[in-house]
């Protein structure tokens, strides 16, 4: 019995390492993004870090990214700024995979 909750405590744990590294993986894509968007909006200095920061409090709205892709497209076409939500929905996309590479290189 012992060897089958050391499994099962082994497996918690695993399952509880990778949640919190798709969560940091997550916060740092919408970070990435945010700061993307920044540029685009003509932002910088602690203005762009900001706005990066507001990127991902959106993300807190709604189970899922329709709340992050719905902030960044609205700030575009608030600005006149003609970048499609498909434009974001694949930016987000590719900072996801900068998020995990980072994410792994810190971890060694």
């Amino acid at each position: 019995m012992t060897d089958f909750n050391d499994r099962e405590q082994n497996f918690e744990r695993k399952y509880a390492h990778d949640e919190e590294l798709r969560f940091k993986a997550a916060m740092r894509r919408n970070k990435l993004l945010g700061l993307w968007a920044a540029e685009k909006l003509g932002l910088s200095g602690d203005d762009a870090t900001n706005y990066a920061k507001s990127v991902i409090e959106a993300d807190f709205e709604e189970v899922g990214d329709a709340d992050v892709i719905r902030k960044v497209s609205a700030d575009f076409q608030a600005k006149g700024i003609e970048i499609s939500t498909h434009q974001v929905e694949h930016r987000l996309q590719e900072c996801m995979e900068e998020a995990r590479n980072q994410i792994m290189k810190e971890l060694g």
